[in-house]
């Protein structure tokens, strides 16, 4: 069954704006950046020049990516009306969802692909065709932000999947995905690139 959550103006305020409430502060944000494009780079061996943020949300990333990297390509892909309403012209924002990437006037591959906070919303049914999508743009490192049962997680709970760890595994693996640490995957391509040791599967 279709969820009946609506992103609109007072979800985006309620979770990511209002002090009281919001899961993620800016200054969280920027660190995430910094680590995504650190390791991105190590493994690539060079500055990272493209980024495609899946269920960017109102772009929340791209303020700390540009400020990392001021000549980045950035753009972003949401679901969400209001946000791509309100901020896709201003931040390259595309309408579309994980499931829908194959749909969504995309490059052929990116150097830092992210999906942050969005795993734990995407029904089954999506969620591996999804990963697989990203696996065929992906040229250099996966930022997939994802919390299993083992996980004592606050904020949006509604409409949320309760995946354990084996579980994401497996989605990963059928993707060929390989998990290098700290929510960040590989593909076949940078694979040759990681250690035994930085690998966890």
């Amino acid at each position: 069954m279709a969820s009946s959550k609506v992103y609109d103006r007072e979800y985006f305020e309620r979770w990511y704006h209002d002090p009281a409430r919001r899961v993620i502060t800016p200054a969280a944000v920027a660190r995430k950046v910094r680590l995504a494009l650190g390791i991105a780079e190590a493994l690539l061996e060079r500055p990272v020049r493209t980024v495609l943020d899946v269920g960017c949300g109102e772009g929340a990333w791209r303020e700390h990516l540009r400020r990392e990297r001021p000549n980045l390509q950035y753009t972003g892909v949401e679901s969400s009306a209001y946000a791509v309403e309100r901020y896709g012209k201003s931040r390259n924002i595309l309408r579309g969802s994980l499931g829908t990437l194959d749909d969504v006037a995309l490059q052929a591959s990116y150097d830092l692909i992210v999906v942050c906070d969005v795993l734990q919303y995407v029904p089954d049914a999506e969620l591996g065709p999804g990963l697989a999508a990203i696996a065929r743009r992906l040229g250099g490192v996966a930022f997939l932000e994802a919390y299993t049962t083992d996980d004592a997680i606050e904020g949006d709970r509604s409409a949320w999947h309760e995946r354990s760890r084996a579980c994401y595994r497996k989605f990963f693996a059928a993707a060929g995905l390989t998990g290098v640490g700290m929510h960040c995957y590989v593909g076949a391509s940078l694979l040759p690139m990681t250690a035994a040791l930085e690998r966890t599967r």
